[in-house]
Parts: C-alpha cells; structure tokens; sequence
C-alpha cells in the first residue's frame, strides 16, 4: 500500500534528534514558554521574513487571536464583517465566528480553487473591515489583487498560512515578507509538522505582537497581572523543540514536493482528470496534490484496489455542514456552485518528501491506466 501521508517515514530521519532533544528538555525542567519556544520563535520569524513570531496552540488559535488582537487595538469589533473563501478547511471559518465577527463567503477560481479576487467588490458592504485570505493546498492565494482591493477600502488583510509552509513567489520573498500577519498550523501532516499541535502568527506590527503575546498567555505580559482578557493557546516547550530540528530541512523537502508534483502534472494523460493548475513558479509548496474528476468516489475506490491510498480534502464544503444549519446561520440553503462542484469532484493523491521514484511511477501508470 502506498500510504496517503507516511508520517513514521516522515519523522524517522529526526528520531535521533527529537530523543536528544527531549532528554535536554526534560534535565532543563523548563516545560512553558522556555528557550525552546523562544528560538523557535526566532528562528520561524527569521525564514520568514518577519519581526514577529508568536508561538500558539494550534492553527485555529493563531487565526483566533489575530481577530481578538485587532479587537483589542480597536481595529475591529465585534460584529464586522470578514470576507473569506467559500471553498475552504472549516477552521477559517470558525476563527471568525469564535471572534464575534461575521464570515462573509466568497467562491474559489475553479483553476486554482483559491478565492477569486474579482468577485470581492461586490460582497464588500460598509461592515466589511477585514480579508482573511487562504493559501489553499499550498498554493498562495492572489494577494496583489486582493491587497490592491484592500488598500482601496481600507480593509485588513489576514492570511491563513496554515497549509504553505514556505510558499514563496520568488527566490527572495518568503511568504507574509510584506504582509501584516499571517496564521499557521504544524499539525504532524503539514509540511512543517509538529509531533501534536502547534501553531504560530508572523507579523511585521509590532502594537499587534506585543498584544497578541499577552492574550495567548491569559491576557498577562507580567505574571499574575492581565492587562487584556486572554486565553491559554501557548505553543508547547516541547514541539517548538522538534520543530526547531525539522524547520532548516523545510525548503528542501518543499522542493522535493514539487518534484513531484511536476511528474504527476507532466505525466499523468487521462482526459477524466483534472491536474491542479500551477505555473511552475516557487508560488506552490503541495502540501496536497489535488485533482478532480467527474467520478470521485469510482476514482477512489479505483485506487485503493490498486493500493493507493487518497484522502477527500473536503467532502462537504462549509456552507453545507450542519452546524451551519437555518437554526444558525442558515448558510444550508445558499448555494456556491464552484464551491459545491470542487468538493463533489476533488481527491487527494499521496505526496510527501519521502515518496520513492518507484511510488510515483506507480501511482501515475495506475492513473493512466483509468
């Protein structure tokens, strides 16, 4: 079977590492927001581009206390609306609304399964204050276009990095280089994953870090004095730890998802399937390879029969999910025919870093052979 995502294989190079490490960790008796997560912080700043770095719980935390940070400075309140990509992980989603604020969806470019910006304007009302963009798949959103309508209406722009570890549209110019803050995940099947969860925001604003420091620690920049009303979302000792070891091989291991990506894009020839779009640019990290076909679940079961294992990213778009039931949000009844069309057709092949060139070749002669 060739596994979807083989996380053992994954993290068997750092083994050595992660044990010495955590020895190191365990004799120091630090466990909170010690050295670990410090250097950590530095060092993710540092790749990408930042001042900032701020250590979280998880990626659903990070996209949280942006919104509650803003809040905090006056920036937002609660109630303003939030334009965000119908076709997106639910958690965008539920960031905005664990905010107080209001998720306003827009569809996806079918090409690229990214919000498009030309449909913006027309959603903008005057409640509009922010734009959470999202770097679906590992493929960077249109940010040019949407910073211009930003800049236009005087809106904030947040982007939701939690699947683009390192995306980048140049050689020079890391992800969130220019940007004022950005939101990631390191859930073990990123490609820059923790061994749990484990999150972090990058930000060049410093008003905005100095706030988002205190609320991810209850609130509190001086122990047992809370200056904000915060919550407990702090990035583990431990995993900052790991992350650490595994963060200077990231680039590499992107450039091997591309490789592979440039195989099954060059090679795959079957007319019942769609090949992402991507023009070959460092704008693409593949956290997932995602085609499409008028036959998903044939397709699926196709592959599993031939041992290849593939996963749904997602089989129920958000607006359709019952906790957007019309006893909330009503979103059940509205309809987003791209966004419906992408989660009926859309399946997930196996890349990784460490897939063999004897793996890819099968996977993609049992594709053409469909």
């Amino acid at each position: 079977m060739i596994k979807f995502l083989d996380l053992h294989k994954i993290n068997l190079p750092y083994q050595a590492a992660f044990h010495q490490k955590m020895q190191q960790v365990l004799d120091k008796g630090w466990f909170i927001l010690g050295d670990e997560v410090k250097a950590f912080e530095n060092n993710f700043a540092n790749y990408c581009g930042t001042k900032h770095c701020i250590g979280v719980g998880n990626g659903l935390d990070a996209l949280v206390l942006i919104f509650k940070g803003y809040i905090q400075l006056g920036k937002l309140q609660k109630g303003d609306e939030v334009i965000v990509p119908a076709n997106t992980y639910i958690a965008s989603i539920l960031a905005i609304l664990q905010a107080d604020l209001v998720p306003v969806l827009v569809e996806p470019r079918l090409e690229t399964y990214n919000i498009n910006p030309d449909l913006i304007p027309a959603k903008l009302t005057p409640k509009t204050k922010a734009i959470l963009a999202v770097h679906l798949y590992g493929q960077l959103a249109e940010m040019d276009e949407i910073n211009t309508i930003a800049t236009q209406y005087n809106l904030l722009v947040i982007e939701d990095a939690a699947q683009s570890h390192g995306a980048i549209k140049n050689q020079n110019s890391v992800i969130n280089n220019q940007k004022s803050c950005a939101a990631y995940s390191f859930y073990p099947g990123k490609n820059l994953g923790a061994l749990g969860d484990a999150g972090a925001i990058t930000t060049n604003d410093d008003e905005l870090a100095k706030v988002l420091f205190a609320i991810r620690n209850y609130g509190s920049e001086q122990k047992y004095y809370n200056e904000y009303i915060g919550v407990n979302s702090r990035l583990d000792e431990l995993q900052a730890a790991f992350l650490n070891i595994k963060l200077p091989h990231l680039d590499n291991e992107n450039e091997l998802r591309r490789n592979i990506a440039k195989r099954y894009i060059n090679e795959i020839k079957n007319d019942k399937i769609t090949l992402p779009f991507w023009n070959q640019t460092h704008n693409h990290v593949f956290h997932l390879f995602v085609i499409r076909t008028a036959n998903r679940d044939e397709l699926q079961e196709y592959l599993k029969q031939s041992n290849i294992e593939t996963l749904i990213h997602y089989p129920i778009p958000p607006h359709k999910q019952k906790a957007f039931s019309p006893e909330t949000s009503g979103w059940n009844t509205v309809s987003f025919p791209i966004t419906e069309k992408i989660h009926q057709e859309v399946l997930s092949l196996p890349i990784s870093a460490v897939m063999t060139n004897d793996e890819v070749d099968y996977v993609i002669q049992i594709l053409n052979q469909y």
